[in-house]
């Protein structure tokens, strides 16, 4: 990070190394005497639960303006889809078959990516769970096109990492989801979802429900696959009970290619704009 300091104070680096250097008594030892930002059993206690939440919300928000990335393009996928060339080690014959959505988001990844950088590359850059799947499809296809690419990844109880397309120094760890999910949407300019599971389907519906409601603007908000979004959510249905209104149905598109993704960013109707009402209420 850099050091923005303006005053001519002691910096906390150099009294956490000073601090290391003290004489071992029975003070020096006691966990109280520990400076606080350096002390982890500190910084975990049920009461410092604010300062780690806010941690989480400042760390990659820094980061990220530092390293000049003013709006990015988000997407969210299945991490179990496989590449096409490695379509026979998926667990099943739907997880083959959508394969070819990992393609899809590869070429859309790359294609954004190089129309970033013609700008720059401060704007458009892709943002991804920093995971495997469509997740690594993402930040592949923004590899190969020589830009940037962002992950914001989880701990989970299971082993795992980044995937090894994810630009280092925009590579994040979270503990909170929901400060994860923030910073998914606090810089996006688009959407794009790809075939998942529960993970997919969480993010999904919760960014639609923020502009739905007018607590976010409207952007570009791309489903890749119609045959998939449509079997397994019934959306006329949700129109016709009247829990949404038929008008929420046009929040997003579907799209089937990456070219077919680029054309409906170009031609979205409303992007920057916030509901003042919500239909049907």
């Amino acid at each position: 990070m850099k050091d923005n300091r303006q005053h001519p104070f002691r910096d906390s680096h150099q009294d956490r190394e000073a601090a290391s250097h003290i004489p071992d008594t029975p003070q020096t030892r006691a966990p109280s005497y520990a400076l606080a930002f350096a002390d982890e059993d500190f910084m975990y206690r049920e009461e410092l639960r604010p300062v780690r939440l806010q941690l989480e919300l400042l760390k990659p928000e820094l980061l990220m303006d530092e390293a000049n990335v003013n709006s990015t393009i988000v997407l969210f996928g299945g991490a179990r889809i496989p590449e096409p060339a490695k379509k026979d080690t998926a667990k099943t014959q739907t997880l083959s078959e959508l394969s070819k959505y990992y393609e899809e988001a590869r070429r859309f990844a790359r294609i954004m990516t190089e129309e970033s950088m013609k700008a720059g590359g401060t704007d458009d850059v892709i943002v991804t769970g920093g995971g495997p799947g469509v997740m690594e499809a993402g930040n592949r296809g923004a590899a190969e096109a020589g830009g940037r690419s962002i992950g914001l990844n989880i701990v989970l109880p299971h082993e795992q990492a980044p995937n090894a397309y994810v630009t280092p120094e925009l590579c994040f760890n979270f503990h909170y989801f929901g400060i994860r999910k923030m910073h998914f949407l606090m810089r996006a300019s688009a959407v794009c979802i790809f075939p998942g599971g529960f993970g997919t389907l969480d993010e999904m519906f919760e960014a639609l429900t923020l502009i739905q409601t007018g607590r976010m603007a409207q952007i570009p908000f791309l489903l890749f696959g119609r045959d998939f979004w449509e079997k397994i959510i019934n959306w006329e249905a949700l129109a016709d009970a009247g829990t949404i209104s038929a008008e929420d149905l046009t929040l997003f598109r579907f799209v089937e290619t990456a070219e077919e993704a680029i054309a409906a960013l170009d031609s979205w109707d409303g992007k920057g704009e916030k509901r003042g009402t919500i239909p049907g209420r």
